[in-house]
């Protein structure tokens, strides 16, 4: 192997572990420094490595990447799937509807957790399936959250699908309809008797969302009273993710705009 290959390989190893190993999320310059790497280089191969599922970018921090979880018991306490599942767990307890955690990919989300009462076991989970944006309220919650001009990726598929972008049932109007509200509801639209509701979670004002919580269960359990009692639940775990990363990275997570 020529060694410009393997200089490349040991990069990748080496930020994949320290990402892993450390019991915090870290920042670009931190795993820089800890490497002794210049900033451009580690970002380079940052990116590739969470495009790929290695590790995972919440704002300007990185956690171990759903790769990594399927490897590493030690990883998955440490990732935002490790942080997230007290707050699952309470939501489940709470409402008795299966509950999922979802990220975002270059072109949909993935499911990367998902807990669920015995009642529900007939109902897929999802896990580590990739979500267009037009067919599950996870995604869509996700995406209403980013600025407008980073939703083309997660649009075209959409739109590759045949889905219509505008008109009173367009994507576009039911994506500013969820940003308006904070809420993304699905009901049938994969399965005829399951509907869900969608919150993402976010850490500041303009930052990209980390995640979205996902609460998913009979439909004829989220008819009007229902779904506000879901929606108010669903919000105060949304807010305690949200605290708690916060608290993890110790100041408001923004993206670096300058890498």
């Amino acid at each position: 192997m020529p060694a410009s290959a393997t200089s490349a390989v040991d990069k990748a190893l080496d930020l994949i572990e320290t990402v892993a190993s450390s019991d915090q999320p870290l920042r670009l310059s931190e795993i820089a420094d800890r490497l002794g790497l210049h900033r451009a280089t580690a970002y380079r191969v940052l990116v590739d490595l969470t495009r790929r599922g290695w590790v995972m970018r919440v704002g300007d921090h990185y956690l171990p990447g759903t790769a990594i979880l399927r490897l590493s018991h030690r990883a998955a306490a440490n990732s935002l799937a490790g942080l997230a599942r007290p707050v699952l767990e309470g939501l489940v307890a709470e409402t008795d509807m299966m509950v999922n955690l979802q990220v975002l990919t270059a072109d949909r989300s993935r499911v990367v957790e998902v807990l669920r009462p015995a009642r529900l076991a007939m109902i897929s989970d999802l896990r580590d399936e990739l979500l267009p944006v037009h067919r599950f309220a996870g995604p869509l919650a996700l995406v209403a959250a980013l600025e407008p001009e980073a939703r083309a990726p997660y649009l075209s598929v959409a739109e590759a699908d045949g889905f219509p972008m505008r008109g009173e049932h367009g994507l576009l109007t039911t994506l500013r309809h969820v940003a308006d509200r904070g809420f993304a509801v699905q009901r049938g639209r994969t399965q005829p008797l399951v509907a869900s509701v969608s919150r993402a979670v976010t850490t500041s004002a303009g930052a990209p969302p980390a995640c979205a919580l996902t609460i998913v269960g009979p439909i004829a359990e989220f008819e009007d009273d229902g779904l506000a009692v879901l929606e108010e639940r669903l919000r105060t775990a949304a807010d305690r993710l949200a605290d708690e990363l916060l608290r993890l990275t110790g100041k408001t997570m923004e993206v670096e705009g300058d890498q």
